[in-house]
């Protein structure tokens, strides 16, 4: 057995009473100074170091701990770059038109179906590597940029390897309905119909993915295309996410509560009623401020939200078109800056609300008894400090099931 104790720490984690922290209870956190782990499982938390059994102790004379940060919405997994677009960001073009112009998702998904496996695999191991760096011990990973049988595939095979050979957990998605392919281009219908009957039960029934996205939007999938598409994923087994609200408001947040997602995400021009519908069905919004920082577009309401009982997460959406960046220390800094969140409410949204999004709470999130110990050791003494200071790694060690994966020696 493998026992060892952080003493004489800040330790501030979520309050885990076995669903997503909501309201006033967001920004709530519990305060010990030690903390007890046995072969990798977190078996105490105390302020009193006598109630430590005798082993090895680490002193870390103040330091911040937290847990590992978990994000819950990522397009890791993807071909090429996009910055070829920015003449077009320049001069005017928005995301929208740059996509309906054949630029966009569709410029990715060429980028993606040339690719070679092993070519895909180490630009995500390169990824995964500075996500590690900035904290993350659990990511999730989307397909989407395939939008055929053999690439969707593929992506997907690429995310299941990479999750066994490097440190970070990882959570695979299911989303090839993230835009209509050029070759369906004129048949839309006919391309949910391939991902319905060819491409979604395959992907199921080699469990290469758990969950099930829609980018449900004006000019992509509607709100009746969104609905099929999901309902056809919850026969399958999948559980349900959603693009929900990113640019118009179309509904995207009712359906996603309609249908019990476990999250809806964007939510940039959710309504008032999506609103009202998230927190009665307690879906995660999962809130995606880089996204509207690289766009330029209005943020996430995260205070009403929060006001209003809906439980909220926050995640980089790193892809290589609507947020190129995987730093989610930057994403903290924009949850205070832009979305007024506080301190206390973003490390809830970056851990344990987080981890209920993947369906994952049970197990991390949170340094709460019986969990993985999962947690960083920070460069501060205190949180409000993170958020303050942008644009430079506070991370000093990051551990990993009670093993340091990242850090000094």
């Amino acid at each position: 057995m493998k026992r060892f104790a952080i003493i004489n720490a800040n330790i501030l984690t979520p309050n885990d009473k076995g669903s997503p922290c909501r309201g006033e209870e967001q920004g709530k956190l519990i305060h010990a100074k030690h903390m007890l782990i046995e072969d990798g499982i977190i078996k105490m938390l105390t302020n009193d170091i006598n109630m430590l059994p005798d082993c090895e102790k680490m002193d870390l004379d103040g330091a911040l701990v937290t847990p590992g940060l978990v994000d819950p919405h990522t397009h890791l997994v993807h071909g090429g770059s996009r910055e070829h677009e920015i003449p077009l960001k320049l001069d005017g073009a928005s995301y929208m038109e740059i996509h309906h112009a054949g630029g966009g998702i569709n410029s990715t998904v060429l980028a993606t179906r040339e690719a070679s496996d092993s070519e895909l695999k180490e630009k995500a191991l390169n990824d995964l590597k500075h996500m590690l760096s900035l904290g993350v011990t659990t990511v999730e990973s989307k397909s989407g940029y395939g939008l055929n049988f053999d690439d969707e595939v593929k992506t997907l095979k690429v995310s299941n390897q990479l999750n066994k050979e490097q440190p970070i957990d990882i959570i695979h998605t299911f989303m090839g309905a993230h835009s209509i392919p050029q070759e369906f281009k004129h048949d839309p219908e006919g391309y949910i119909n391939y991902i319905c009957n060819d491409i979604m039960p395959y992907v199921r029934k080699q469990n290469l993915a758990e969950f099930c996205d829609v980018f449900c939007e004006e000019g992509v999938f509607d709100v009746d295309q969104s609905r099929r598409i999901l309902n056809k994923a919850k026969e399958y087994g999948y559980r349900l996410k959603l693009h929900a609200d990113e640019i118009v408001s179309i509904g995207g947040a009712e359906l996603a509560a309609e249908l019990n997602a476990v999250s809806a995400d964007h939510l940039m021009a959710v309504s008032q009623k999506g609103i009202e519908d998230l927190a009665d069905a307690n879906v995660v919004a999962v809130l995606l401020p880089g996204t509207s920082f690289y766009l330029g577009k209005n943020y996430a309401p995260a205070r009403e939200m929060i006001d209003k009982e809906v439980p909220i997460a926050l995640a980089t959406d790193f892809n290589p078109g609507s947020c190129p960046s995987d730093n989610f220390q930057f994403i903290m800094n924009l949850g205070y800056l832009y979305l007024k969140m506080r301190p206390e409410e973003i490390l809830t949204a970056c851990t344990l609300n987080s981890a209920y999004s993947l369906d994952r709470g049970h197990d991390r999130g949170s340094l709460s008894i019986n969990k993985k110990a999962d947690f960083i050791i920070w460069n501060s003494d205190n949180l409000e400090y993170l958020m303050y200071r942008y644009g430079k790694n506070h991370v000093n060690q990051v551990w990993k099931d009670g093993k340091k994966v990242y850090g000094v020696k």
